[in-house]
């Protein structure tokens, strides 16, 4: 059988893709290797009773666009915002931000009169810095080489916009792309309970500190989320991350796309230098017009396609495309509602909950990554879904999900070694959580960990790294996964990219699939 497009992978953005091009009325399959949808953002019922988000777990960055374009909510889709972000301390009721300003001022100024003034007007500033960034993320990455005059308007229009920005916004940009997140901070708080939790947006995804030069952007970064319309929101997708996946699986099939599950590809299928289809680890040969990988740009150019089919220049610009993966993943079944040192009650659990006490900790915690140790005591990102969509969970008790940084793939033993070091350092996210959650250990029905090591051999992520590819700034934008092949296309005629190793990157977001399908169709090639 013949198809116009074979799509590998059937995570997001490789789902979203396939609906806009069968949206357009192309034959399309997709093939995932695993036995559920999603990629990473899937969700597995591990112990009965308890679904588990069990990689990516909050949904920010998706594009309301493509909820329109797909009309996800008519295929399931359920977003329930996250109302809070709750820092616990060692001592005390910790800080927690709401979504009242009154009630989060009065949280602030506990630790600080002047940060509790300052936090709306930092609030106003970062969005307006977002809505700038956020047009580079709804378009394809410029090229600042090309010269077709549609490239040379384009680069324009975005000088431009830098041109005649206000001088203290271009100022702040200057600082955003060249600062550390600390640093950063530095400039606008003085309490470190407020610091450390807002600099860790920082270091999501990247082998870096939150002293590093560079992670200020990424915190931007994550300042670019939006749901149903409201700026810079965070949400759960009701009934884990894979609700969200399973709704454009169902969008891309109402279009007429096939999905298959449990059809690993073993190799792209080539012929003189182009992509006719695919080969299936079972020996089945599909063939197509055009193969879009929606895999890293690791495992789809040196795995899939093969060096030897490479130029040698290309080859080592993949080679050299930095994937470090530095964090991993802890899942907890509980039989109760954790409860934090100070403070009572659910209301400051309906949204994340950011192990983050300080700044020298932080930077402690990547001390020991740099070395090739996980942290002992980490950074960890908890969020309990369970709080506001019970469906995830059996009455009275609870799904735990801790985010944990760092993890790095490349622990000093080598990253083979990870299996005999997984529940060491599951001990070490579990007592770390403890330290501020008396009884955590106790009530925990079940325990899942997920090392960087993990990631790779369970979804595919080369190194772990959730993002397929680090979010630096030599990584963004038109270098996105290298320079002159950021546009969706590649080297290998007939093959095209639509996973988070292009532009604009990581998170739950699918802009990546849905500009490689405007790029495939608007190409005249399919």
């Amino acid at each position: 059988m013949s198809y116009d497009a074979i799509v590998i992978g059937g995570g997001h953005n490789g789902l979203v893709c396939a609906a806009y091009l069968a949206r357009a009325g192309k034959k399309v399959v997709v093939l995932e290797r695993r036995h559920v949808l999603g990629g990473a953002a899937v969700t597995e019922e591990l112990y009965p009773g308890f679904k588990f988000s069990v990689a990516s777990y909050v949904v920010s960055l998706f594009r309301p666009g493509i909820i329109r374009d797909l009309d996800l909510p008519s295929h399931g889709l359920e977003l329930i915002p996250l109302e809070t972000a709750f820092s616990p301390q060692p001592d005390g009721p910790g800080l927690c931000r709401w979504v009242d300003p009154e009630r989060t001022r009065r949280e602030i100024a506990r630790f600080s009169v002047k940060d509790s003034e300052v936090y709306p007007e930092f609030g106003l500033a970062m969005t307006k810095m977002a809505r700038f960034a956020k047009g580079a993320i709804d378009k394809a990455a410029p090229d600042p080489a090309s010269l077709n005059p549609r490239e040379l308007l384009e680069l324009w229009r975005f000088s431009d916009e830098l041109r005649t920005a206000d001088p203290e916004s271009l100022y702040m940009h200057l600082k955003l792309f060249t600062m550390s997140s600390a640093d950063f901070l530095d400039q606008w708080f003085e309490s470190d309970a407020l610091k450390a939790p807002m600099s860790v947006s920082g270091i999501i995804g990247t082998y870096l500190g939150v002293r590093s030069p560079g992670t200020a952007y990424v915190l931007l970064h994550h300042y670019m989320g939006e749901i149903d319309g409201a700026f810079r929101s965070w949400g759960y997708s009701k009934g884990g991350t894979g609700g969200l996946s399973l709704a454009c699986a169902r969008a891309a099939e109402s279009f007429g796309a096939e999905i298959r599950t449990e059809a690993p590809v073993d190799h792209v299928l080539l012929d003189n230098g182009r992509a006719r289809g695919v080969v299936l680890a079972n020996g089945d040969e599909l063939r197509a017009r055009t193969v879009v990988s929606s895999c890293d740009p690791n495992l789809t150019f040196l795995r899939l396609v093969g060096e030897e089919h490479l130029d040698s220049d290309f080859a080592t610009a993949i080679k050299r495309y930095k994937l470090r993966g530095s964090s991993g993943k802890v899942n907890l079944a509980v039989d109760r509602l954790p409860e934090f040192t100070g403070r009572s009650g659910s209301a400051h659990l309906r949204g994340d909950i950011a192990i983050a006490p300080s700044v020298d900790y932080l930077e402690r915690a990547y001390d020991e990554a740099k070395y090739g140790d996980f942290s002992s005591r980490p950074y960890l990102n908890v969020v309990i879904p369970s709080v506001v969509d019970p469906s995830v969970a059996p009455p009275g008790k609870h799904v735990v999900s801790c985010f944990v940084q760092y993890a790095p793939y490349h622990i000093k033993e080598g990253a083979e070694h990870w299996p005999e070091k997984r529940e060491a350092f599951g001990d070490a996210v579990v007592e770390t959580l403890a330290e501020y959650c008396p009884g955590l250990e106790e009530s925990i029905l079940y325990r899942q960990v997920l090392t960087p090591w993990d990631l790779e051999q369970q979804f595919g992520l080369s190194e772990g790294n959730i993002f397929q590819g680090e979010l630096s700034l030599e990584q963004l934008l038109f270098q996105r996964p290298t320079a002159g092949w950021a546009r969706y296309r590649t080297p290998v005629t007939n093959l095209w990219m639509c996973g988070s190793g292009t532009h604009p990157g990581g998170g739950i977001m699918g802009a990546s699939g849905q500009l490689a399908a405007a790029a495939l169709l608007g190409s005249g090639e399919l």
